[in-house]
């Protein structure tokens, strides 16, 4: 299914050639719809600024023929007076116009970005574990200020052109017919060179955005405090230096030759306009001589070619610099236009007073069976031929294996308030059980069960309400202590995020801090320790309050006051609720009521409490690899309870 999810967006010649999709045209203005009142008023204004551009040549033609000829002072002054007054005039509505075009562009921007966000915060995790954070960055923003350009720049110019290449050829028609005739008859030698051109900037302009998403993700992954970290402990500053030196070179140089290409271009064409306007000139001299027609005439109409050269120029290139600024709003739809792999199904039911029983009916999963989520085709994904990879945007990373199959055919049942430990060497899929139970992935095959009811039946607001999650890796916002705890419970009272605090062992490190609840964490946290971290995560679940909880107990990497203060907060937490851990620690294995054990994508083991007899004691007795793990690894564990 998901492999072909780029079939119909992928870059060929086909898809280079400029070219208006009426599909495309309709999408955009679906988002401009809303705002049709303003765009008629935008459409009065262009009339009005174009038929006011139409006056001053013919006032310079009464001046020259009626008002000096005949020493008319009083018709000399009311000339001058126009003369003023008219670009007095264009100067108000323009900023009519230019206030219209902003509200109507930046409007529809703000939705068009809103809805790219809205898509990408309901993609499933398979789309942000192959993408690059840079690169989506570089879709919020520089596409969608390139869509903002089209719209209020190549649309606007388009318009106005065509406005007012009819109205000045039906004045200087009236003017002379034959002097128009031959103003038009260099036409071709504006449109040839016109088109060539255009299609050569449709294709720098694509290049330019996706040098420019290159140089975006370099700095997101180099410029985070992970990433710097990282740089300066490898001491590669210079590697990275470089490679940004080399990434942004590339952006300048696509920069001028898109700047030697236009400039090229005008001069072309501006030899070509003075070409025409000497023609002009030279067959109207010799009429004036003739006496055909007055000197204001042939002034004004020179006035008038200068106004005619420039939108047939455009026009003439109309629909290829049209299609090359629809670029941005192609990229913006590819996204936008991913299917969601992870989405509610219709009439989804909600989750009420969860009991918590859990059950895995032969389920079994593969990350490579849904693609790469969409993000490879958009060229979201790491360069396989780059010498190093893109930091995972997210927390939370799709694990690495050989397999084919993460896990395959796991049948197990959790009842309400039961405490579940995952054991089982180093890539044995226990994250991966975690990662299915709040649906971040879908089984490919099998079903899991919450309450009687199929994950995928439950709408993924209930089922993230119902279920609270601790990862080993702790992720917290460049904010306040408060805002990070409110994350989980906007709603939480001073009174409820202390006892949160509290029952995570975090509330005096708290209280001790200068700012205390609003003390600023740092990028990711990092202001903070391992421990301090990950307590204020366990505060963070504790006032989410969830019915089920999944938590990997990971303590190896922190001093054992942590790590003992930790586990207490732990324990606090499993209490009366259903608890799914990839345990650790010796206290947490024999606390649980069921232990799994998992080697190779499979559930090899199952151990259940069964009276006074634990599930721990069970294992031991089938000498399995749960007891071989006991021996080599769970007995030596530093513990402080056992």
């Amino acid at each position: 299914m998901y492999g072909g999810w780029w079939s119909y967006i992928r870059y060929n010649e086909e898809r280079d050639r400029p070219q208006l999709s009426w599909t495309l045209l309709k999408r955009v203005w679906e988002y401009a719809r809303p705002y049709k009142m303003k765009l008629l008023g935008l459409l009065v204004t262009i009339f009005i600024i174009t038929g006011l551009s139409l006056i001053p040549p013919l006032l310079y033609r009464d001046l020259i023929d009626n008002a000096l000829p005949n020493r008319n002072v009083s018709r000399l002054n009311w000339l001058a007076v126009g003369m003023i007054g008219i670009p007095v005039i264009n100067a108000v509505v323009g900023l009519g116009q230019r206030f219209l075009s902003a509200t109507i562009g930046e409007s529809l921007i703000a939705d068009l970005r809103n809805s790219l966000y809205n898509h990408m915060q309901r993609m499933g995790m398979r789309f942000f574990t192959h993408a690059k954070t840079g690169q989506l960055m570089s879709r919020l923003n520089n596409d969608v200020v390139g869509a903002q350009n089209a719209l209020t720049g190549t649309f606007i110019n388009i318009l106005t052109n065509i406005v007012t290449v009819i109205t000045v050829l039906v004045v200087m028609f009236s003017l002379e017919w034959r002097l128009t005739l031959l103003s038009i008859a260099i036409l071709p030698l504006f449109i040839l060179p016109t088109r060539r051109v255009g299609r050569l900037l449709r294709e720098i302009r694509r290049e330019s955005l996706d040098l420019n998403a290159k140089m975006n993700s370099l700095m997101n992954e180099t410029l985070n405090v992970s990433g710097a970290l990282l740089v300066k402990l490898f001491g590669r500053q210079q590697d990275e230096m470089n490679k940004f030196n080399e990434r942004s070179r590339a952006v300048a140089q696509v920069g001028v030759k898109s700047a030697m290409i236009g400039r090229w271009f005008f001069l072309g064409i501006g030899l070509v306009s003075a070409i025409g306007t000497s023609l002009v000139f030279w067959v109207g001299g010799h009429l004036v001589l003739q006496g055909t027609f007055t000197v204001g005439t042939i002034v004004a109409f020179g006035a008038y070619l200068t106004q005619l050269y420039g939108p047939l120029t455009a026009m003439s290139n109309a629909h290829i610099e049209f299609a090359t600024s629809m670029v941005s709003f192609e990229r913006v739809f590819e996204v936008i236009d991913l299917p969601l792999e992870i989405k509610d199904k219709e009439n989804a039911v909600e989750l009420a007073d969860v009991e918590g029983s859990v059950v895995f009916d032969n389920v079994s999963f593969s990350y490579t069976s849904g693609g790469d989520g969409g993000a490879g085709e958009l060229g979201l994904t790491v360069d396989p031929k780059a010498s190093r990879n893109g930091d995972a945007p997210l927390p939370l990373t799709a694990p690495i294996s050989s397999r084919t199959m993460a896990i395959e055919e796991i049948n197990f049942r959790i009842e309400p308030g039961q405490l579940v430990a995952l054991v089982g060497p180093s890539g044995a899929g226990k994250t991966t059980l975690t990662y299915l139970l709040p649906r971040l992935y879908d089984p490919t095959a099998g079903r899991i069960v919450i309450d009687g009811h199929d994950l995928r039946d439950v709408s993924l607001r209930s089922l993230a309400h119902a279920i609270g999650m601790v990862t080993q890796e702790t992720y917290l916002f460049h904010d306040t202590i408060r805002a990070n705890l409110l994350y989980a419970n906007p709603n939480a009272t001073q009174a409820e995020i202390e006892a949160a605090c509290e029952a995570a062992n975090i509330h005096h490190f708290i209280i001790g801090l200068p700012e205390g609840y609003d003390t600023v964490v740092g990028e990711r946290g990092y202001r903070l320790s391992g421990g301090e971290k990950q307590r204020i995560a366990i505060a963070r679940v504790i006032l989410k309050d969830p019915s089920i909880l999944v938590l990997d107990e990971a303590t190896s990497n922190l001093d054992s006051r942590s790590e003992a203060l930790i586990q207490e907060a732990l324990e606090r937490i499993m209490q009366k609720r259903t608890s799914l851990v990839i345990a650790h620690r010796l206290s947490t294995i024999l606390a649980a009521d069921v232990i799994l054990v998992m080697d190779e994508g499979r559930l090899v083991e199952q151990g259940r409490r069964n009276g006074p007899r634990s599930a721990h004691e069970e294992l031991l007795d089938q000498d399995g690899l749960y007891a071989h793990l006991y021996q080599t690894q769970f007995r030596y564990t530093l513990d402080l309870v056992a």
